[in-house]
């Protein structure tokens, strides 16, 4: 008895139910099982976060901003022991990475560049001129962890003050953290807050 053929609109949805199938699994268990492998065995650190530990317990990323304050109980303030990041319209909260969207002609962004400005030059103890534009500048993402080289030394002696060490001791510290433009060519120079004060840590008596 010869089979009955089936319709051509059901063979269509099988054939296209198979490569459905075969595609998932390519694409959604043997290439990222794939990619994930050859992360971790490459360049794990990478791949798991970037990092930072201590005593052995993640503290950090390399990525991700955060800021150097003092304990609410202390009114929250930034710490001057601790190098600052650059201001950031989501407060360093990954939940909530964004910018202000104020225009540069935004009378509201000109009004907090001048307090920001201000507040810096009063807490480094600089005159305003000193005080570079990513210190009263807030990053794109809100989550950016690198200052320009002019900022973090501007920084060295409010922070060499505040841990009663030599003015040379932490602008060499800095000068340690300096990262060039990537390739060569890309970007500016930068200094990453979150791992610099990383070595900062325990360096020094920290004036409280």
């Amino acid at each position: 008895m010869a089979r009955t053929a089936l319709p051509t609109v059901l063979r269509h949805h099988l054939a296209a139910l198979r490569m459905l199938l075969v595609f998932t699994v390519i694409t959604g268990l043997a290439y990222p099982l794939l990619v994930t492998g050859i992360a971790q065995a490459v360049l794990p650190g990478q791949a798991n976060g970037s990092l930072l530990t201590a005593d052995g317990r993640p503290v950090a990323s390399r990525l991700l901003g955060q800021n150097f304050t003092l304990p609410r109980a202390r009114g929250g303030r930034p710490d001057p022991a601790w190098f600052q990041p650059r201001p950031s319209a989501a407060g360093y909260d990954p939940g909530k990475s964004g910018a202000s969207n104020l225009g540069p002609n935004n009378p509201a962004l000109t009004a907090a560049i001048r307090a920001r400005r201000a507040a810096v030059a009063a807490f480094d103890g600089v005159p305003p001129a000193a005080v570079p534009a990513d210190a009263v500048t807030a990053g794109g993402s809100g989550l950016d962890p690198d200052i320009s080289p002019a900022y973090a030394y501007e920084q060295a002696g409010r922070v060499a003050r505040a841990r009663r060490l030599s003015p040379a001791r932490v602008r060499a510290l800095v000068g340690r953290h300096v990262q060039g433009r990537q390739l060569g060519f890309l970007g500016q120079p930068r200094v990453n807050v979150v791992v610099l004060n990383r070595a900062l840590a325990g360096q020094g008596r920290p004036v409280r």
